[in-house]
Parts: C-alpha cells; sequence; structure tokens
C-alpha cells in the first residue's frame, strides 16, 4: 500500500477540510462524512485510514475486544476509522484504547458512532472524532465484525489505506488513487479563497471580489 510521505502530510495541514471537500465536489464525488466532529479542542488530524467494521453482540462471540487488532497493525501516523453505522447509545471507544493508541503513536480515531472516557482521551491528547460521547459499554452490545476491511463511514466508502482529515469543520475521506489530484485542487481552491480574502482586506468590495474570482463557479469543472 502506498504511504503518505512527510511532504504530502505537510500539505493537508495547510487545507481545512472545506478545501478538500470543495476539491472532490469539483471532481464530481464526494468526500464529507456528515455528523462527525471532535469530541473536545483537540489537534487536526492527517493520517490513513486503519478501518475497523463493528456488529451487534449476539451468539457469535467475539474473539478478541474491538479495535486491539487494529491498533496493533496499524502503522505510525494511522487514524482508525471505527463504522457502528451511526449508533450513539453504546461506546466503541474508551480509555484502554486511546492509552494503547497513543503509545503506538497513532494520530487519532474517527467514530461513525459514539465513545466514552472523554476526559480520559482528551487528557492525553489523543483525538477522537465521533457523532457523541455515552457513559454505555460495548460489552454485551456490541463486538468488531471484522477490521482492515471495507466500511462505510456517514455513508461514504473507507478503505485501508484511504486518507483521512479531520478538523472542526468535519472529517473528509480521500481515496488513495485520487489523492493527487484532490490534493492540487485543494490547493488551487485555497489559493484563489486566500487571493479573494487579500483583496477584501486590501478595500475592494465583496460584489468586486466576487466578480473578479468567479466565485459562485469556482466548483465548475472548467473553472481553474
Amino acid at each position: 500500500m502506498k504511504r503518505l510521505t512527510n511532504e504530502q502530510r505537510e500539505k493537508l495541514h495547510k487545507l481545512a477540510t472545506c478545501n478538500l471537500s470543495d476539491a472532490m465536489e469539483k471532481m464530481g464525488f464526494k468526500g464529507a462524512a456528515l455528523g462527525i466532529l471532535p469530541l473536545f479542542p483537540t489537534r487536526k488530524v492527517v493520517g490513513q485510514a486503519m478501518t475497523v467494521k463493528i456488529t451487534a453482540a449476539g451468539q457469535t462471540p467475539s474473539k478478541h475486544h474491538l479495535g486491539i487488532e487494529a491498533i496493533e497493525d496499524a502503522e505510525e501516523g494511522d487514524i482508525i476509522v471505527i463504522d457502528n453505522g451511526g449508533r450513539t447509545d453504546v461506546a466503541c471507544w474508551g480509555d484502554v484504547l486511546g492509552n494503547s493508541a497513543k503509545i503506538k503513536g497513532l494520530g487519532g480515531v474517527i467514530i461513525d458512532g459514539a465513545s466514552r472516557d472523554v476526559d480520559d482521551n482528551e487528557a492525553i491528547d489523543f483525538p477522537i472524532y465521533a457523532r457523541s460521547a455515552v457513559p454505555c459499554t460495548a460489552r454485551g452490545r456490541i463486538m468488531q465484525e471484522s477490521y482492515n476491511c471495507l466500511i462505510q463511514l456517514s455513508g461514504i466508502q473507507v478503505r485501508p489505506g484511504d486518507v483521512i482529515v479531520g478538523d472542526k469543520s468535519g472529517i473528509v475521506v480521500i481515496p488513495l488513487e485520487k489523492f493527487e489530484e484532490v490534493l492540487e485542487a485543494a490547493e488551487q481552491i485555497n489559493k484563489k479563497e486566500e487571493d479573494m480574502v487579500n483583496d477584501v482586506k486590501k478595500g475592494s468590495s465583496i460584489l468586486e471580489v466576487d466578480k473578479k474570482f468567479n466565485y459562485e463557479k469556482m466548483l465548475n469543472k472548467e473553472d481553474k
């Protein structure tokens, strides 16, 4: 699997999820996983996905506590991405997992669902992006179905190795094979918006700036 270089990571850190989402919209597909936000003030996350699929507990027993195999097999800087189908009545992340992931050098966890032990994860500065927090344990409620597999995050397909970026505006998922193209488009969008803001700061009216930069049609494929 192709890995992000340090230079690519640095470029992503300079871009907002809004720039990246706009770039993918311009290219004709969606990458924003809606409804998933940081559970406490934390840093931006940039990395590649190590995926976990959750299912209901039942007659088929779990072999391991959810997430531990993913943490063990993930590489430094990877983001654990958990698909619990948006459930917010049960947690699928906690303090032991957070500490283990932090020690392993992972970049954060993204949950289509809920987390608990939020205070403990905040104390160790391990980012959690989720739909909500809840005290309820996973035990007897949910279990890991599989990991390092195809999942979805708020209706967006996520595969192991896909690029994940999260900030206060939310989460975007960039297909690994589209990464270079998305990055280039996002940098162009970011540059145009920076130029627009600079013109406004220099005294131009927003109407003048809108006309000059053709802002309404910025995401048209033919727009550069």
